[in-house]
């Protein structure tokens, strides 16, 4: 009897029970902390990390020392005394993390009536997001999640993947990232937009992560001069195209022939 094979699927699989891993971009937007101890510290760090404005709720002998450097900083606002329902005026997210599960619970409901997205340390149910393990290397940030379920885990995880990574990775993004600035100064038209996509692939493609964090501003000036044309340069020529100038106005030299090229 002939074996039935299943059939390979034409899509991905959808595989169930995960979260939506997102950037979140919370600049300028109003975080309260409701707590002071370990915990909320690393919750703090995170959330300054990301340029928001944070709002600490907690008695100020609650504050463990890295709290209580932060608002002696003004790195945030404190509130020293207990939780009240009016410190959510004006929240865009509440973090919890206090050792009271029945006072986590209540302002886990406030934040559900308000609809504020909110984290209770150590209560997954009561979480409408969590805090993974994450990578940080300037603009690179890489987080491993396991929904929860696993933080030492994750930690492990993360630990292991940064040791893959590209000596320098975050650097070289920097640049990457000056070089779209640049380009998209220079060629800003929306219709630009699938050709500047490309180019900027074929450029990340055709030079190291060294080469890249490496470029300089005259570099990436020299670089763009071949936009239009939509060649991406090898690195010997592009680190020997005079400022102001490009391949059409000097000699290109070929040491494997022995003679210029392009004169």
């Amino acid at each position: 009897m002939a074996e039935t094979k299943t059939p390979t699927p034409m899509f991905p699989v959808v595989q169930g029970g995960g979260s939506l891993i997102v950037a979140w971009q919370i600049k300028g937007k109003k975080v309260v902390v409701v707590g002071g101890g370990e915990v909320a510290a690393g919750r703090i760090l995170n959330v300054l990390n990301a340029d928001a404005l944070v709002t600490v709720v907690c008695p100020a002998l609650g504050l463990n020392p890295e709290v209580a450097y932060r608002v002696a900083q003004g790195q945030v606002t404190h509130v020293p005394r207990n939780f009240e329902p009016s410190d959510l005026d004006g929240a865009d997210m509440v973090l919890v993390a206090v050792d009271d599960p029945a006072a986590s619970s209540i302002i886990w409901n406030l934040c559900k009536e308000r609809h504020i997205p909110a984290n209770i340390a150590d209560v997954p149910p009561e979480c409408d997001f969590y805090f993974g393990s994450v990578h940080r290397d300037g603009p690179l940030q890489i987080m491993v999640s396991t929904n929860g379920k696993g933080p030492r885990l994750a930690s492990t995880i993360r630990k292991f993947i940064a040791k893959q990574l590209p000596k320098d990775a975050g650097r070289a993004i920097e640049s990457i990232g000056r070089l779209r600035i640049k380009l998209r100064q220079m060629a800003p038209d929306v219709e630009d937009g699938p050709k500047r996509m490309k180019w900027m692939i074929d450029v990340s493609d055709a030079y190291s992560w060294d080469d890249i964090g490496g470029l300089t501003d005259d570099d990436m000036d020299n670089l763009l001069k071949y936009y239009l044309s939509g060649d991406v340069p090898s690195l010997n020529v592009l680190k020997g195209l005079p400022d102001g100038k490009d391949a059409s106005d000097i000699d290109l030299f070929d040491g494997s022939f022995g003679f210029s090229v392009g004169a």
